[in-house]
């Protein structure tokens, strides 16, 4: 039961913080009230909507070093693959010991860089496309 309270009150606090114009703010016990500012407000849509959705979240500081299986994780690519693109450079990474630690911001970097090739690649995959006639833009 308790379970099914604490989906309900998600659901109904993902519906309060899409308001558009609103301003949330928190009441503390004693009555205190503060509003929340945007930036945080922006963060709580992303997490309740995620959690919402039954979507497992973290949150990690942007220096957290991630171990290789955090990392690979987080790129949704197999442990062995992360090593792999670790050992060849394409992500930096630091030993602590005999293993090995990625920086969150250098994965980003990496997702971001993966992501731009992969629009390129796409873009030139329809031109040439196109060119060869198997491809028709309406």
């Amino acid at each position: 039961m308790a379970k099914q309270q604490e989906v309900e009150s998600i659901r109904q606090l993902a519906r309060i913080l899409t308001h558009e114009g609103s301003q949330a703010k928190l009441v503390g016990a004693n009555g205190e009230e503060i509003y929340i500012p945007e930036s945080i407000c922006q963060v709580l849509r992303q997490v309740v909507n995620a959690m919402a959705s039954g979507k497992a979240i973290s949150i990690v500081p942007e220096e957290q070093e991630m171990t290789t299986q955090q990392a690979a994780d987080f790129l949704n690519v197999s442990r062995p693959y992360l090593i792999k693109l670790l050992e060849q450079g394409e992500i930096p990474y630091i030993k602590v010991g005999s293993h090995r630690r990625v920086r969150l911001e250098d994965l980003k970097k990496y997702k971001q860089q993966r992501s731009q090739k992969r629009s390129q690649f796409l873009k030139q995959l329809v031109e040439l496309s196109e060119e060869a006639g198997l491809y028709e833009d309406e």
